[in-house]
């Protein structure tokens, strides 16, 4: 079942609570990236590169890659998109001449499951003539029409696929926004104009078995307005969402991990209902003031996974 399956993704997969984004046009960024608490970093040869930079990001990204102390993070290289002269050449550059530091490859403003397929036989391709050990995996971001009407194809296009991100100022400019600030609310708005979108990407990143991360927030020194759309996109079910400013980073990794309260109750609750099932023989059980059964354990695992995933343990010494 698909809800069996996002809860298995959210086990399993990668911590992206925080996805540092990092310009391959500046050597001392990417010096700086691993020393970082971000849970992902992913260097930028896109829309932080100028034109006349392209090729030289390439350079200054394989020798950060193959320099930098990364340790546990997840480390993506995001190339150009698909419909420019770049793209081909910047995933053969810098999976051969740094493959074996790379979680993933992240493709912009993907509009066809084509596109997946077309970097998955690259990488395929780059894999088997280098010899690489690990294989490499493919985000894929969602930032126009095209890209959001195809998008359960694209979710399905590669089992390389991860994650679907969000991308808020290409879908506004797409789709003809009066908004000039990446990733804002806007107040004259009587709801949350991204309300749909934000669902329909994580309905199809869950059913196909992916994380879903939310864009960027442009405001970098207005901490409480990226708290209140990090809090909106945690709400929804979002794993994660993109950091373009250090100080960002420790507001995404609070709020995609649960509090110690609320890992400890999900914990407690899979614990009792393990007991009522396996050895009582119950399908449902009190707990506390509250009846739980198989959906009251579906939620609380959602919960427990995701402080395991961004390493929390109960303060009674048990648990993950």
């Amino acid at each position: 079942m698909a809800s069996d399956r996002a809860v298995e993704t959210t086990g399993s997969a990668r911590p992206r609570r925080s996805c540092l984004s990092v310009p391959g046009s500046s050597p001392k960024m990417l010096a700086k990236a691993p020393s970082l608490p971000a849970d992902q970093v992913f260097c930028d040869l896109e829309d932080s590169v100028a034109p006349g930079e392209k090729e030289a990001a390439r350079s200054n990204v394989i020798a950060a890659l193959q320099a930098g102390e990364w340790g546990d993070k997840t480390v993506v290289v995001r190339i150009n998109a698909i419909d420019t002269s770049w793209a081909y050449r910047d995933v053969i550059e810098v999976v051969e001449g740094a493959g074996q530091h790379i979680d993933c490859i992240m493709i912009p403003k993907v509009q066809s499951p084509g596109e997946v397929e077309f970097v998955d036989h690259l990488l395929r391709m780059i894999e088997d003539t280098t010899g690489l050990e690990h294989r490499i995996g493919i985000e894929a971001q969602i930032e126009n029409g095209p890209g959001l009407t195809l998008i359960d194809d694209i979710a399905h296009a590669s089992d390389r696929l991860e994650t679907l991100i969000f991308g808020p100022g290409d879908m506004a400019a797409a789709m003809g926004m009066p908004s000039l600030v990446v990733g804002e609310m806007i107040p004259d708005y009587p709801g949350d104009h991204w309300h749909w979108i934000l669902m329909r990407i994580l309905v199809a990143a869950r059913t196909a078995g992916l994380q879903a991360i939310d864009g960027p927030y442009a405001k970098i020194r207005d901490l409480d307005g990226y708290r209140q759309v990090a809090r909106r996109a945690q709400t929804l079910g979002y794993d994660g969402k993109w950091v373009l400013h250090p100080g960002q980073i420790d507001v995404a990794n609070e709020v995609f991990a649960p509090s110690q309260e609320a890992f400890e109750r999900a914990e407690d609750i899979l614990d009792a209902y393990r007991t009522a099932t396996d050895v009582d023989g119950a399908g449902a059980v009190m707990f506390g003031e509250e009846m739980i059964d198989e959906a009251s354990r579906k939620m609380a695992e959602v919960t427990a996974l995701r402080g395991r995933v961004a390493g929390m343990r109960r303060s009674d010494g048990h648990g993950a």
